[in-house]
């Protein structure tokens, strides 16, 4: 349910030597790091000898066969049979999933392919594909607007009562210690998708914020986003919201 996220090229440096690579992992940046083991192949222990060295990466053909493609922001690998580009990540991603399900794929296939946990009549709420935490989604109308006072009343008493639930669903499935909502306005108030309007909500927890993200500027979550998507998916089923709206098909 993750969007692809580009990887950086990685370059062996000059004191690989040759050596044979064991294995391969990633860097907090994306880069691809090799782990080496053996002696240097080209017969040669001087430290002053440059050799170069091939890693071996087949996962990256499908990305690097793919950067001719149009990028479509918000189009799930499982739901790219979607032909059109609304320009919005969000809009995006909902035609493609609607698509699939007119299509013949199973409404649940879909709906897990893009990360959307619940459908109302006015709003929809969806994972966030980079959480900040485990539980983290958005909460949004699926009208194309960039301002809250935009939405009619009745959206936006929606979108407010589907954060309420949210954030009884965020209490049962994570105990946490405190929630953030939030909405980033406009793109000098720091939204990433400034043309539609979402409403971040997440769970918290007193020294969530450890070394690791202070130092490394990476975040450590316990849950994958396939998990997430049952738990919350399964919740949502069984906490009502203070209105029965109903939802939109």
């Amino acid at each position: 349910m993750q969007g692809k996220a580009s990887t950086a090229e990685f370059e062996a440096g000059s004191e690989a030597g040759g050596r044979e690579i064991h294995g391969a992992g990633h860097c907090k940046n994306g880069a691809l790091k090799a782990f080496y083991t053996g002696s240097n192949n080209t017969g040669s222990n001087r430290p002053d000898r440059i050799a170069m060295d091939h890693l071996w990466t087949p996962w990256r053909f499908a990305y690097v066969t793919s950067t001719d493609s149009p990028v479509r922001r918000g189009v799930p690998a499982a739901l790219d049979a979607w032909p059109g580009d609304l320009g919005c990540v969000f809009c995006n991603l909902m035609a493609a999933i609607d698509y699939a399900i007119a299509n013949g794929m199973d409404r649940e296939k879909a709906e897990a392919a893009g990360g959307l946990v619940l459908r109302a009549r006015n709003c929809f709420i969806c994972l966030n594909a980079f959480p900040y935490t485990s539980g983290h989604v958005l909460v949004m109308p699926y009208a194309h607007l960039d301002r809250l006072a935009a939405l009619t009343p009745e959206t936006a008493h929606e979108l407010m009562d589907l954060t309420q639930r949210t954030e009884r669903v965020l209490e049962r499935l994570y105990t946490p210690h405190g929630f953030n909502f939030g909405m980033n306005v406009g793109q000098a108030a720091g939204a990433g998708v400034a043309g539609h309007l979402h409403l971040h909500a997440m769970p918290r927890w007193i020294g969530d914020t450890s070394f690791v993200t202070t130092v490394s500027e990476t975040r450590i979550l316990p849950e994958d986003l396939e998990t997430t998507w049952k738990r919350m998916r399964s919740a949502f089923g069984e906490i009502p919201g203070p209105r029965d709206q109903g939802t939109r098909d």
